[in-house]
């Protein structure tokens, strides 16, 4: 635990100069990212609504946008607010931000920020040298680029509920596999987790699957469905809310697993992201609705 902690602790002060670009090519990109229609019509900027969905969509098209959102607005026009998320007749909250905060607490609760934030250190713990580590994390990332390319490619051509159930069901196994391979280790003299060959070349093979599972549908799916499937009057308000939860169960599994590490050893702890997994294989079959193909005027609360 010590040394996991202190492996931890080298790798967050060895930070290169270098992750300023992508900052920096970031808050430049931004300066031509348009405003959102919807905002300019309810700001009554009918105008730069009007340019912005001609650009998107063309004429007549924009035009028939246009008029689609004006009347989505004209029919609930008082200013958002929190208390929108909840039904005013029921005075319950709304199903909708329920199944938002399902899929944001989900995307967290499978264990992929353990992979990014303790990476390097985790293969060391069992076993790899920490030059066998760091190549690990690189093909992580190189895995989860070409997995995110996927799923851009495949999101609007088989729909997001299908690409959410097929991560699920891929994360459920490979983390499985993973448990299964970590059960097997033995503690070494100097308190380190020893795999035969066998079983680090699955541990290996299937964590870096599991990667690409997570990386081709939870990691960017969840983010386009929480921006398509709120209706107008709650988008912020419940984007707002799923965001919370998002970085809260972040923060969880971030600061939990040292814990779960030192208690119930690596097994334990990537049993308990299999079995996230396995219940999010549930919760999207049941509780999430396709959204591809539905403009967000056709969203209901």
């Amino acid at each position: 635990m010590e040394r996991l902690r202190w492996l931890a602790g080298r790798s967050l002060t060895t930070r290169s100069p270098m992750e300023i670009v992508p900052s920096v090519i970031f808050l430049v990109a931004l300066l031509f990212i348009p405003e959102s229609p919807r905002f300019l019509v309810a700001k009554g900027r009918r105008a730069q609504a009007e340019a912005v969905l001609t650009r998107l969509y063309g004429a007549e098209t924009g035009l028939r946008t246009l008029g689609e959102i004006e009347a989505s607005l004209a029919a609930d026009h008082h200013r958002p607010r929190l208390s929108d998320l909840i039904n005013k007749v029921t005075g319950q909250v709304r199903p909708i931000v329920w199944v938002g905060i399902g899929l944001a607490t989900f995307q967290q609760l499978v264990g992929i920020n353990v992979v990014f934030y303790y990476g390097a250190v985790l293969w060391q713990a069992v076993g790899f040298s920490e030059s066998d580590a760091l190549l690990i994390n690189v093909l992580s990332g190189a895995l989860s680029i070409g997995a995110c390319l996927g799923s851009l490619l495949l999101v609007d051509r088989i729909g997001r509920k299908p690409l959410l159930w097929i991560g699920s069901v891929g994360m459920t196994v490979t983390l499985a596999l993973v448990t299964i391979a970590f059960a097997t280790g033995t503690l070494g003299d100097d308190g380190r987790l020893a795999l035969s060959d066998n079983m680090g070349l699955l541990a290996l093979v299937a964590a870096n699957v599991y990667v690409v599972f997570f990386n081709l549908s939870w990691g960017p799916v969840m983010w386009v469905m929480l921006g398509e499937m709120f209706p107008n009057q709650i988008r912020g308000s419940g984007l707002a809310v799923a965001g919370l939860f998002q970085w809260g169960a972040n923060f969880l599994i971030t600061w939990t697993f040292p814990m779960l590490l030192a208690g119930i050893g690596l097994a334990g702890a990537y049993g308990l992201y299999a079995l996230a997994a396995a219940i999010s294989i549930v919760f999207v079959m049941r509780f999430v609705y396709e959204t591809r193909g539905r403009a967000l005027e056709q969203m209901e609360g």
